[in-house]
């Protein structure tokens, strides 16, 4: 079990717990990693037939052996762990103390195993249908797992807006947030859908009903991962691993959709929906983070190649602003874990407003996936960093052969230029792999910056979102303030930031811009400002102004960010290994958001 809460660690690392059931109850909970929890359990009885664990980022109440899960019930029958958020819990909790509960800690989850409490002595009820009974009453998002000590012989899982995925071995079941525990013992699965309960038994058997008690069909799926993505592979972290692997993540996202031999894309979602992409009124792309900033790619992507307009929203804005959504829109959902709460929520919004819902996603069976009418794998396997890497440049690729495919059904673009841009796309990994033998010439910049406090990124055009991406990396890994501009915004505001203490870098490769960069570059250096440029090999005359420069090999524009990004995640590592941090596991930080 721990080693699952291990495989499991990088969606919250601030305290860790497990309850062991065979006979009698044994609860070990510790603040902190996981390893702390290895350390504090090791010698103690931990056989059990029955267990459940969880490793916490915490939401109510601060990270402590107090508030680490599981809870336990007021009578000391059942054990709960929890990811999510119970937004009524305040009410729930005044009501259950009204009826005599105490409660030992800050959490709402607490709240949610009292309440199931409640309701099964009051009424003598099964653990399944108190479970139910409650889930009606509560308001948020959950996965939670239960085991009843007086119930032995089995557990009941539930979710809503929170992912749950079952296990099933030959004599045994597995349940966890993700597969990544679970591939290990099997590879059939059973992803819970929204307002789900199983119930899985000792003797094998498995049942799913809804929280209205309507029988589900369990649907077994095969999964296709392999535990060998999961591990470090001789790499110092995930995140160094992940960034290596992307001339291979980038060229399966690739494999079997395009040849630009024979000069030809197919997707398969766009095969189906292709008539309603190609006349779309405009495309609203919904993201968070760094597939924001993926999103605001496409946006050149598809207004530049398709001439189809395009908004790129915050999810978590746009389900709030009462948007102008008609059936003429196609929504764009981007999300690595395919889980993010919010660009859940907002494409549950544009469904309802009948427009045409697109998903792009790295994990298979996610819940987006699921909800989306059609839509791409970018097939980077398990990316087990928190801040996303490999996973960004496949939402690239995938959005560039949409934008392509449909830029070339409108006939926008011509045969040769469609057919250049294939062939550039085909040698992007090859170019990778040239960045990435610079490595060391960064490893060397990023000494000279690791004490710094703030940086400022610039780019234009298709290079002003990786300006923002670069940032938002050092700001995730290495707690420096870094802001992303575009370059000519510089003189509305943070030029009066610059000194001799600020690096600016520059995304200096955009042919179409060339000399407006330079004389940005001009303008930071008459600031005393230190200026680190990412310019294509054999640029002499930035290299001339620049402090330091970064050499990329030349591409065709529009496919510029998908080698710009890469020396800006290797400086934002470089930085943060040198400052001591844990770029795996930046503070504060989940890999998966699944709560508001």
């Amino acid at each position: 079990m721990i080693k699952g809460l291990h495989r499991l660690e990088y969606r919250g690392y601030d305290s860790a717990g497990i309850a062991l059931l065979n006979g009698s109850l044994t609860i070990i909970r510790r603040k902190g990693k996981v390893k702390e929890l290895e350390d504090f359990a090791e010698g103690q009885n931990l056989v059990g037939t029955v267990g459940i664990g969880h490793t916490r980022w915490a939401t109510h109440g601060k990270p402590d052996d107090r508030n680490a899960h599981p809870h336990l019930s007021g009578n000391g029958r059942l054990t709960l762990v929890h990811n999510g958020i119970i937004e009524n819990y305040d009410t729930l909790k005044k009501a259950l103390e009204k009826l005599g509960h105490e409660f030992t800690s800050e959490t709402d989850t607490e709240v949610l195993v009292h309440l199931i409490e409640e309701l099964q002595s009051r009424d003598n009820l099964p653990i399944e249908e108190a479970v139910r009974v409650a889930l009606q009453k509560v308001v948020g998002a959950y996965a939670i797992v239960v085991i009843d000590k007086e119930d032995p012989e089995k557990l009941v899982a539930a979710r809503k807006a929170s992912p749950l995925v079952i296990g099933i071995g030959n004599d045994d079941f597995y349940i966890a947030s993700d597969a990544t525990p679970i591939i290990e013992y099997t590879k059939k699965v059973v992803y819970l859908n929204d307002e789900e309960i199983a119930v899985v038994k000792k003797d094998g058997n498995l049942q799913i009903f809804t929280i209205n008690n309507e029988l589900q069909k369990p649907k077994v799926q095969e999964l296709d991962m392999e535990i060998e993505r999961l591990e470090k592979a001789g790499y110092d972290s995930f995140m160094l691993k992940e960034i290596y692997e992307q001339p291979q993540t980038i060229a399966d996202a690739m494999r079997g959709r395009m040849n630009a031999g024979e000069s030809w894309i197919r997707l398969g979602g766009i095969a189906e929906y292709a008539n309603k992409m190609v006349n779309a009124k405009r495309f609203i792309i919904v993201a968070c983070g760094t597939s924001w900033h993926a999103g605001l790619i496409a946006e050149y992507l598809f207004e530049d190649l398709a001439r189809i307009p395009v908004e790129v929203e915050y999810a978590s804005e746009f389900r709030y602003r009462n948007p102008i959504i008609n059936e003429n829109d196609v929504v764009i959902a981007l999300s690595q874990s395919g889980e993010t709460a919010d660009t859940l929520a907002a494409l549950e919004l544009a469904r309802e407003k009948g427009a045409l819902i697109y998903g792009i996603v790295n994990v298979v069976g996610s819940s987006i996936s699921r909800l989306t009418d059609a839509g791409s794998y970018i097939h980077a396997g398990p990316e087990i960093g928190v801040a996303s890497t490999k996973a960004f440049t496949g939402q690239l690729t995938l959005l560039t052969l949409m934008a392509l495919k449909i830029a070339h059904l409108k006939g926008n673009i011509t045969n040769s230029y469609f057919h250049e841009l294939l062939t550039e796309l085909e040698n992007i990994p090859a170019k990778i792999e040239r960045i990435l033998e610079k490595s060391p010439k960064i490893e060397y910049i990023a000494g000279e910056f690791k004490n710094t406090n703030n940086a400022l990124y610039l780019g234009r055009g298709y290079n002003f979102p990786v300006a923002l991406e670069g940032a938002l990396k050092l700001k995730e890994i290495s707690y420096i303030h870094a802001e992303g501009y575009p370059a000519a915004e510089m003189k509305h505001g943070p030029i009066a930031l610059i000194d001799e203490n600020m690096p600016v870098i520059v995304i200096a490769n955009n042919k179409s811009a060339y000399e407006k960069i330079a004389s940005n570059i001009q303008e930071v250096k008459a600031r005393k400002g230190v200026v680190i440029a990412i310019v294509e090999e054999g640029d002499d005359f930035i290299k001339n102004m620049a402090d330091y420069t970064i050499e990329i090999t030349a591409t065709e524009e529009p496919l510029s960010p998908l080698l710009s990004v890469i020396p800006l995640q290797l400086l934002a590592y470089y930085i943060a290994i040198q400052r001591g941090c844990n770029v795996d596991q930046p503070r504060n930080l989940a890999k998966s958001v699944t709560v508001e």
